[in-house]
């Protein structure tokens, strides 16, 4: 793609994932179900979280096309490590994750992730803005422009911790209200949440190295966009 079409394709994608969050933190609250939106809000959920995570990256994103266009180069590289790091490190493994995990649990007990009661509260296409069409537009951004990987280790740590962030927010939110974000948190002791916790680490771990391998498949190792 020329730098032109790749800055509107961000464009378009940031406004769309800005339009998505905003939507979800403005469903109607009438009749909602008690058990949801409580402390914490929306902002205790993976998926409003990683919503608001891909309007970040595709606003730096399309700032880093910006820069570029109007020849601001050292400028530009900057941006591009940022953009870089975010997509790599967490815009492309977490957008997986939450579109694996929550369809392969929802098609399971679909009460353990998403209750039926949400419903009426959430509408069908933006259920779907929120956990299915996060990978094809993930997918699309591997096949649009090559990113530069940081070295694994770091790459790691910054994912490990980010994920012991968001832990550390759900058992947080537990003791605080002695409520699950998840209602399938429930069904574990404290050994089994620890190993689903680890699982779960696991698996995003696995999308990293999963999207490292696309992007050396597809663009090799030398080309970058700078």
């Amino acid at each position: 793609m020329g730098i032109s079409t790749v800055a509107m394709y961000h464009c378009l994608a940031f406004v769309w994932y800005f339009f998505v969050a905003y939507s979800i933190t403005h469903v109607s609250t009438e009749e909602r179900p008690s058990e949801v939106f409580l402390y914490g809000g929306q902002w205790k959920y993976l998926t409003v979280l990683n919503l608001v995570l891909q309007a970040v990256f595709y606003g730096v994103s399309f700032l880093a096309d910006v820069l570029r266009l109007i020849k601001k180069l050292r400028c530009a590289k900057c941006v591009i490590s940022s953009r870089d790091l975010l997509f790599s490190v967490l815009a492309f493994p977490v957008s997986t994750f939450v579109c694996i995990s929550f369809w392969t649990l929802y098609t399971y007990n679909r009460e353990l992730v998403y209750p039926k009661s949400l419903d009426g509260v959430i509408p069908l296409w933006l259920n779907h803005a929120m956990h299915t069409a996060v990978l094809p537009f993930a997918v699309l951004e591997v096949l649009a422009i090559p990113h530069r990987y940081p070295a694994k280790k770091k790459g790691l740590i910054l994912l490990g911790f980010v994920a012991f962030l968001y832990i550390s927010w759900v058992l947080w939110i537990y003791s605080v209200t002695g409520e699950w974000v998840y209602p399938l948190f429930a069904l574990f002791n404290p050994a089994g949440l620890a190993a689903f916790f680890a699982g779960s680490l696991a698996v995003i771990v696995s999308f990293y190295s999963f999207g490292e391998f696309l992007n050396r498949m597809i663009w090799g190792q030398s080309k970058f966009c700078f």
